[in-house]
């Protein structure tokens, strides 16, 4: 099935419905600017396979601008897959209840608001241990409406748990953030239908990958230094160790000829001789793209920073 919307269409492109640490909204089209030849002079890719989804930016452009006939997205978060399930299957009902929280919440006052933040921070804590996220329900729904919420009105949208995988970030100051983008949802809806979307290890989309495959990584980053580990989106940190059997999936994929880029952060932006990521991939094409970096506590250390790009064509 093809998905690419129509030229009328572009100004209702979905994107994003969730922010996210080391999202690619504003290096997207630079990344799709290096896509092999052949896809860039048809226009059209096979297989897609996103097995790191997070925001899924990368995702929506290629959706948005180019015919795919068919699509693997994937992530280890539950409650992140659970909710791209959720738009998927009953964005109506999501938009709905997430129409009523904003009304609640919107209007209220700082104390108020944060009595409510915290409340559905609870609950959602709560709910995690005994919850069943492999029977769809209308549990899901609630449960979905929740994680956009507190995305959309936590501390700089950053999802982060504890070692127990509980959600610990704290509010944000918002005056009026979008709880409800009505419109988006229902655009995103319309392009996941018939996408397979599972919550897994990366690892087990290998078997379907071919010479057909285009593949976008974009992984926990390695962190820059040791205070900045804002990468734990399940309970287990993405360390250095992880990034090494990252880089054995890559080759292993790369020798089946599946086109592959990968995303990380450069380590050289705080210690010039590091060169982890050159060690590793340094049979690989490797680019620094310059991005802005808007997740830290530290209000001076957001900015203009590296990051790399890998290519295995």
């Amino acid at each position: 099935m093809q998905y690419k919307l129509g030229i009328d269409d572009r100004k209702n492109s979905p994107k994003p419905f969730l922010k996210w640490a080391g999202g690619k909204r504003k290096v997207v089209e630079r990344i799709v600017s290096s896509l092999p030849r052949d896809i860039e002079e048809s226009g059209r890719i096979e297989k897609y396979f996103e097995p790191f989804l997070g925001g899924g930016a990368v995702f929506f452009y290629l959706i948005s601008h180019y015919d795919i006939d068919e699509v693997h997205l994937g992530d280890i978060n539950k409650d992140l897959i659970l909710t791209y399930h959720v738009v998927q299957k009953d964005p109506e009902i999501l938009v709905d209840l997430l129409k009523s929280m904003s009304d609640d919440f919107l209007p209220s006052s700082k104390e108020l608001r944060k009595e409510y933040y915290y409340n559905i921070r609870n609950e959602f804590n709560k709910e995690h241990e005994r919850f069943n996220y492999s029977k769809y329900s209308d549990k899901h729904i609630i449960r979905a409406s929740k994680m956009i919420f507190l995305n959309k009105t936590c501390f700089n949208g950053l999802f982060r748990v504890n070692k127990k995988c509980q959600f610990n970030v704290p509010m944000g100051s918002y005056k009026n953030p979008l709880i409800c983008d009505k419109e988006n949802i229902l655009n995103v809806s319309k392009v996941l239908q018939d996408v397979v979307i599972k919550s897994e290890d990366y690892r087990c989309s290998e078997k379907f990958m071919d010479e057909n495959s285009f593949v976008y990584l974009d992984p926990p980053f390695r962190p820059l230094n040791k205070t900045s580990y804002f990468t734990n989106y399940s309970k287990n940190k993405f360390d250095d160790a992880e990034q090494k059997q990252l880089c054995e999936f890559y080759k292993r994929v790369s020798e089946k000829h599946v086109r592959v880029v990968l995303s990380n952060s450069d380590p050289k932006n705080e210690n010039k001789n590091d060169s982890f990521f050159e060690d590793l991939y340094g049979e690989f094409r490797i680019e620094k793209v310059v991005v802005r970096r808007y997740i830290n506590a530290n209000a001076k250390k957001r900015g203009p920073i590296n990051e790399l790009l890998i290519f295995n064509y």
